[in-house]
């Protein structure tokens, strides 16, 4: 069962997504329904909720805004808005799903159907962190790699083969040397909690580079370093001396 809160300014809407959920899905449990923004953001962050229907245009504060407002982010995310032009920022929060209103049934159900499938492989992934993390001292003596969670998967990588990690919230992308990258649901802070610190340095509260992936530092209206694959990569002023120490030793 999918524990779900309905946000839109018009309570209309809200009673038409309910009606809609109740009589046609048998798997959300609607936790709550608000139209007041502020009273949404408490909701969430109290109730944490498996899923959260999302308008974007509101009065005093859009649906973008609330987002970035709050504390607790690990719900699957789907968008319910009259207007189109929002899908690409939509995407870019992460959203699992875009429905244009009068939201259809059938893209109702395979909204659903997808936050089933996201929260199943998301539960594996948390199991095999569990199995894995009893092995994992044997088993780092022997082969010295990261694991990433992923999209309901481990993925072990060999240290050097990370050239940064962004983030954005709630969420970091690791690049590769492979110019692969992989986005995971989680903080820079406890992504990278694992990395060798020996190797790796937060230039930036955006930023945690690997030092052997720098090729080139600029002092060019600031500090910038430029990496291996051509990726410049800003230097906070706070971080400046440190890391130079850190490349002189």
């Amino acid at each position: 069962m999918i524990r779900a809160i309905l946000i839109d300014d018009e309570i209309n809407a809200i009673k038409s997504l309910e009606w809609e959920l109740n009589n046609f899905s048998n798997k959300v449990e609607i936790i709550g329904k608000y139209t007041s923004p502020e009273e949404a953001i408490i909701a969430i962050n109290e109730l944490q909720p498996d899923c959260v229907f999302l308008d974007i245009e509101m009065p005093n504060m859009d649906g973008f805004q609330l987002l970035s407002k709050l504390s607790f982010r690990k719900f699957d995310l789907i968008i319910t808005t009259a207007y189109d032009n929002y899908a690409i920022k939509a995407f870019k929060e992460n959203a699992i799903d875009y429905l244009l209103k009068p939201v259809d049934t059938d893209d109702l159900l395979e909204a659903i159907d997808r936050v089933l499938k996201n929260r199943a492989a998301q539960t594996i992934g948390q199991q095999l962190e569990r199995v894995l993390g009893k092995t994992m001292p044997f088993q780092q003596s022997h082969t010295p790699k990261i694991q990433l969670s992923v999209s309901g998967k481990l993925i072990f990588v060999v240290p050097n083969d990370i050239l940064y990690c962004k983030a954005d919230g709630n969420y970091t992308t690791v690049f590769l040397r492979t110019e692969k990258k992989h986005l995971i649901s989680k903080k820079i802070k406890d992504v990278t909690a694992s990395f060798p610190e020996s190797d790796f340095f937060r230039v930036h509260k955006s930023y945690y580079v690997n030092l052997n992936a720098i090729k080139e530092i600029v002092k060019n209206e600031g500090l910038y370093l430029i990496l291996d694959n051509g990726q410049d990569i800003p230097v906070s002023r706070t971080k400046k001396d440190e890391l130079i120490n850190r490349l002189s030793n």
